[in-house]
């Protein structure tokens, strides 16, 4: 048997995670918009735990790319540039295309129909933060429709800056008024109408209309953001 004696103990990181879930489901849901500065003290404060579960949240939140830190800022809420979407952007055509590809080769009638109630779903979302948790929902059930672990776990790996991404895609839509309809509810049933039409074409297993149809649900919300970029 292996010596085991230089190994050190484990670390207890339970409330560390914990306290990431939190910060992180207050930046989805609005609290800390991008750019909003997140003080370990006052986060301390307001979860009522010590300041050290707080640092390595924020770290582990950092490795997700949700927040940012900078010696002469402190940690902020990431704000996605243009520059910084297009490569997000990128990263995520070529995950979905393998997705799409595997998926019609691959997914079962129990897969296609998850996909299928998860679009339904978003045509009764309250607020845009329940469409948006939907919205990434939808393609979690696709990369796992996709039946490859690498590749779920690659979108795993960007799925938190993608839905700062789409909260910043709203963000950016009611600031210049457009709403694919001209109003929230209106482009709210846009978003599902949308969805509605990805997953019928998945269910017909025509990959190269999926594939087209899911680039231009990519572009749409990525050409909105770049144009929104004052540096471009």
């Amino acid at each position: 048997m292996a010596d085991q004696s230089g190994i050190a103990p484990a670390r207890r990181r339970g409330m560390a995670n914990e306290v990431a879930d939190r910060i992180r489901d207050a930046i989805f849901s609005g609290v800390y918009a991008p750019g909003a500065q997140l003080r370990e003290v006052e986060l301390a404060t307001a979860l009522q735990v010590s300041r050290g579960p707080v640092r390595e949240a924020l770290l582990r939140l950092e490795r997700e790319g949700l927040v940012q830190s900078e010696w002469h800022r402190g940690t902020t809420v990431t704000t996605l540039s243009a520059a910084d979407a297009e490569e997000l952007n990128s990263l995520r055509g070529a995950l979905e295309h393998l997705a799409v590809e595997r998926l019609a080769e691959h997914a079962s009638v129990a897969d296609l129909a998850a996909i299928g109630k998860t679009a339904d779903r978003m045509g009764h979302a309250e607020d845009k933060h329940a469409m948006v948790r939907l919205d990434l929902e939808f393609h979690d059930a696709v990369y796992a429709a996709a039946h490859h672990g690498r590749l779920e776990r690659a979108w795993e790996a960007i799925r938190s800056q993608v839905h700062l991404f789409l909260l910043m895609r709203i963000s950016v839509s009611e600031k210049d008024g457009e709403t694919d309809g001209g109003t929230d509810k209106d482009y709210a049933q846009h978003i599902a109408t949308e969805h509605r039409e990805l997953a019928e074409v998945l269910e017909s297993r025509d990959t190269d209309r999926a594939l087209r149809l899911f680039a231009a649900h990519r572009n749409h919300a990525f050409d909105l953001l770049k144009a929104a970029d004052p540096d471009q």
